[in-house]
């Protein structure tokens, strides 16, 4: 394979491409459907009518990226419904990374290793909710106005004790004509012992309390926890409601499913299910 100089990788790259490039850099690691749904969506008008055509149609790039060492595969893949290519996890590749830097003047340098099992599923997991986010926004009801990953989203603090760190998995902003929705995302897999959750609540309370949030937006964003069942979103409400320090009031729990219910604008009260008035 002939290898490509440092500084003309950019000549062998669509506009596509580095996009491509960029949502890996944020999100740290996508599978091969996870990327299709950002960039080759499925519609009746576009040029993939199916996910599986469009799967096949990022597979086919994402190989080609590879290649000239932008991407890079994980050894591993992810469990699920779907099969083959779909599956395939992708991050930064060396090249790739270079490159992002060299354009914004970073002289920077990264390691690109392979993660652990259960960091790759958790970044999936937070991908999967920002990839939601953007497939709905602007086509639904609501427009995306802030997305931050980590390490962006994270603020650092000072106490009385010393400094800290909120460090949420997402930092989301959504609107649609009349309400803007600012929410603290974490995304637990249920694998977290109950202290360990209950523990970082109590930062984001401490957090809460400095008022700098709420000085520099004005208000006090939800802290969204999406869990994966029904027992998991008990388990931590009844964790929450019995710790006596916390207050149970800045935290909001739902399964993954109800995402989009919570993280965009909330519906009036005059169109919500069940409603009478007229």
């Amino acid at each position: 394979m002939t290898s490509i100089p440092k500084r003309d990788l950019g000549l062998h790259l669509t506009e596509r491409d580095v996009r491509i490039l960029e949502d890996l850099e944020q999100h740290r690691l996508l599978t091969t459907r996870q990327i299709q749904r950002l960039h080759l969506p499925a519609t009746p008008f576009g040029s993939h009518a199916t996910a599986s055509a469009g799967t096949r149609g990022t597979t086919r790039i994402l190989l080609r990226l590879e290649s000239l060492k932008a991407v890079a595969r994980l050894e591993r893949r992810i469990g699920g419904q779907e099969h083959g290519s779909a599956l395939t996890i992708w991050q930064l590749g060396s090249a790739g990374g270079r490159y992002l830097r060299l354009r914004r003047g970073d002289t920077s340098r990264s390691q690109y290793l392979e993660p652990g099992r259960a960091f790759a599923a958790h970044t999936l997991a937070v991908a999967d909710i920002a990839v939601t986010l953007r497939e709905h926004a602007g086509t639904d009801r609501f427009e995306l106005l802030d997305l931050e990953s980590e390490p962006g989203c994270w603020r650092p603090f000072t106490t009385a004790t010393g400094q800290l760190a909120l460090k949420p998995d997402l930092f989301v902003v959504t609107a649609d004509a009349t309400t803007e929705t600012h929410s603290f995302v974490e995304v637990d897999l249920g694998t977290e012992h109950l202290p360990v959750i209950l523990r970082k609540c109590r930062t984001y309370q401490q957090y809460h309390r400095t008022g700098i949030e709420q000085e520099q937006r004005g208000l006090f964003p939800a802290v969204i926890w999406l869990v994966p069942t029904n027992k998991r979103a008990q388990t931590l409400r009844d964790g929450i409601n019995g710790a006596r320090d916390l207050d149970p009031g800045l935290f909001w729990i739902a399964t993954t499913d109800q995402a989009l219910d919570h993280l965009a604008p909330y519906p009036s009260p005059e169109t919500m299910p069940g409603d009478t008035t007229t």
